[in-house]
């Protein structure tokens, strides 16, 4: 990732009806006091499916939409049945947890007032402007702005807040300057389906133009002679498809189209190199990756393949000086190495190692300067970064507490000695650190500032390991208030996520205080599937090793109990996405080790999505999951842990499961049918609520003050599951 895309990414930067309704019959399957609101229970209409000779029946396929690509871009067409019954499930979910109201009411609250509320991003320098961000006191929204380095007014860019209005979801993902300064382009979401309008901004006239791009992926780039805009297209199935090029005041009958990706496995992306050398074209999956270059002197050249994709071979590249740096696995490289090759020699035969290989070091990121290159490396769960001069002296930058989060941050400039980063831990607000990399010396840019207030020395994080079952240690990062009693008494919320090769890190979160000052233990589980140790711990837990991470968090959660550290009947897990296909999965296997599930936009019907080629995500997670359409084996894996398919008669949790109507990651029609096939068959009594946000996508509200309404929802049915609320409903 190039500094400008960093930049960009920071700056975007968590009563029951007594109507019958049609197709929906209320009764409740499970034992309940005449004042409990009685469930919806959705109609049963059975679809058998045959594949690669294996027969499955699904009762709730109809909640699907067949015209769901529509629906994406515009949820007010989804049909009658499925909007109906999501109505009731809300409104059973309301009327359940009506109890709570007044606690989710106060966590938002004390969420809402630990961030300070006109809080202004770090500015960042680019030539004659600082470029940054802020919130005006109140805002849902921020405000894009610049001033100049010389002294004088602020100009406001983009006014997040003032678009939004009268619109149920906005959303802006990526927003940059062009080069020169001259214009200013940002991409809007105003469905919450990922589906962007990238519009452009004359910073000298203050108005838009004339034609924006419609229907991308919200990904784009100026060249670097701001002369011409790369965006990435996204076609009728949600898919990254085609990269565009049109000139940076054009309209669209000056699109060009420059790149279309004949895999539709693949994802794919533009960005400009820090050098502004290259405009690169990047493709991949979670395995084989490609990339092409144009040079930046020739813009409307056709882009050259830097070296072929290989199956198994992943790279990325970065111009620095005279050459390349290539981040790569190649020749067994599972945590990664860097090599380089001369500037006119891109082909492997040409790659050089220039940092080896060394098991159990993840390079996970790395950032050129014009005389220095940067890293950022993960050894044992924890993040560092080291620095390597021109002329090969390397140093790293280095921290003193158990546990912490380290990040860096992206800036404009290439001709520096300054890089930034942000620090922090469980206990510790983040903190912005610009580095000078010749002199060593850290200047503290920022502290996240609390206004209702935070002191650390009033809570302990600690770092725990669980043992697996095949002997494997299984980091978990632990947050509680000082003196907490670990006697099994004191509630515990374990989190968890285990995909994709994502790492779970020990950072500050004004949310979590919520339940930790309420005597909360707060664990966050590091299964295998994610990367906390190293490539290998993703490697291991991914395709016909998936199960490792279930089991993994289960070993976690049994070592936590027999450690003090809470007690099943106290005990909630909690994640999202494919953390949500965790907590599926769990649910099946371990129900009694929990009082509560909480399922965010869950990856739950893991053999429907990944058998449907037109789903946007199913045909590039194949290396990930497995391709059961042509894949007996890997049928058949997927089949034995699927949470949907694997629901049966047993005494579940309580379960929330929350979902965006127009998400096209996990869409709304997972754990509505999860939800439905839990209520049908769970024998414990406790209930299995679904919330579904009928104007959002796979974040949820976009607002960051709605946003925290939801999360706080989330963390009173954690108090309201640990205490069996339910009873009293």
């Amino acid at each position: 990732m190039n500094r400008r895309q960093m930049m960009t990414s920071a700056a975007a930067a968590l009563t029951s009806s007594s109507t019958v309704l049609p197709g929906i019959a209320f009764g409740s399957p499970m034992p309940s006091s005449p004042a409990r609101p009685a469930p919806p229970v959705a109609k049963k209409t059975p679809k058998t499916i045959e594949q690669l000779g294996r027969k499955r029946t699904d009762d709730y396929a109809w909640m699907k939409d067949d015209n769901w690509q529509k629906v994406l871009r515009d949820p007010t067409l989804i049909k009658a049945d499925v909007k109906e019954h999501l109505t009731a499930e809300n409104a059973y979910t309301k009327a359940m947890l009506a109890s709570t109201e007044a606690l989710q009411q106060k966590m938002f609250e004390e969420m809402k007032g630990r961030i300070k509320e006109d809080d202004a991003s770090v500015p960042a320098k680019d030539g004659p402007f600082e470029y940054y961000t802020r919130y005006d006191k109140g805002a849902q929204h921020p405000i894009h702005a610049r001033k100049p380095v010389a002294g004088g007014a602020e100009e406001i860019l983009l006014d997040e807040e003032k678009e939004s209005k009268g619109k149920a979801f906005y959303q802006v993902g990526a927003a940059t300057h062009s080069p020169d300064h001259k214009l200013y382009a940002f991409a809007v979401d105003e469905q919450g389906s990922e589906v962007y309008r990238i519009q452009v901004k004359d910073l000298a006239t203050g108005k838009v133009l004339e034609s924006p791009v419609d229907s991308t992926t919200g990904d784009f780039c100026f060249s670097p002679d701001s002369q011409w805009l790369f965006w990435t297209f996204r076609d009728d199935n949600g898919r990254p498809a085609k990269i565009y090029r049109r000139p940076a005041r054009g309209t669209a009958k000056d699109d060009v189209l420059i790149y279309d990706e004949p895999d539709e496995g693949f994802f794919i992306g533009v960005g400009a190199t820090s050098s502004d050398k290259y405009v690169v074209i990047s493709c991949g999956n979670q395995e084989t990756s490609e990339a092409l270059i144009i040079p930046a002197a020739d813009p409307t050249a056709k882009p050259v393949i830097f070296h072929p994709r290989e199956v198994g071979v992943r790279y990325e590249v970065e111009h620095w000086n005279d050459h390349w740096v290539i981040r790569t696995n190649a020749d067994g490289a599972v945590d990664w190495k860097l090599v380089t090759a001369p500037e006119a020699a891109t082909g492997k035969a040409n790659w050089k190692d220039w940092i080896p290989h060394q098991p159990g070091r993840l390079i996970s990121g790395t950032m050129a300067f014009k005389r220095w290159f940067v890293r950022l490396e993960k050894v044992d769960a924890l993040n560092r970064v080291t620095v390597t001069a021109e002329d090969g002296a390397e140093h790293v930058i280095g921290f003193d507490e158990a546990a912490y989060a380290l990040s860096l941050e992206g800036g404009y400039e290439y001709d520096t000695d300054n890089v930034r980063f942000v620090y922090n831990s469980m206990t510790t607000p983040r903190q912005w650190f610009d580095y000078d990399m010749k002199s060593r010396q850290r200047t503290l840019r920022k502290t996240q500032e609390i206004p209702s207030g935070h002191d650390p020395s009033q809570y302990e994080t600690r770092r725990l390991n669980a043992k697996a079952a095949d002997g494997v240690e299984v980091p978990i990062f632990v947050l509680m208030k000082k003196g907490t009693k670990l006697d099994g008494s004191a509630p515990l919320l374990l989190y968890g996520y285990g995909s994709y090769g994502i790492a779970m890190e020990p950072s500050f979160s004004i949310r979590n205080f919520s339940l930790v000052d309420r005597g909360w233990i707060w664990a966050t589980a590091c299964p295998r599937g994610g990367s906390e140790k190293g490539w290998g711990w993703f490697l291991d837990g991914k395709k016909f090793k998936k199960k490792n991470t279930f089991t993994d968090f289960i070993a976690c959660a049994e070592h936590l109990h027999a450690a003090g550290y809470g007690k099943p009947e106290k005990t909630v897990a909690y994640g999202g996405s494919a953390g949500g296909m965790l907590m599926g999965a769990i649910s099946n296997m371990r129900p009694d080790l929990f009082a509560g599930i909480i399922a965010a936009v869950p990856f739950v019907d893991v053999l429907n999505t990944m058998s449907d080629t037109s789903l946007p995500l199913t045909p590039p997670e194949w290396p990930e999951w497995g391709n059961p359409l042509e894949d007996k084996e890997a049928y058949d894996y997927i089949a034995s842990y699927s949470p949907y398919d694997n629901v049966g008669k047993k005494p579940y949790p309580a379960v929330l499961a929350t979902g965006g109507l127009s998400d096209p990651r996990v869409t709304y029609w997972e754990p509505e049918k999860w939800t439905a096939k839990l209520r049908e068959h769970t024998t414990s009594g406790r209930p299995v609520l679904l919330k579904i946000n009928m104007d959002a996508g796979h974040g949820g509200a976009s607002g960051r003050f709605d946003f925290l309404k939801e999360i706080a929802l989330d963390y009173a049915f954690a108090v309201w599951a640990a205490e069996k609320g339910w009873e009293k409903a």
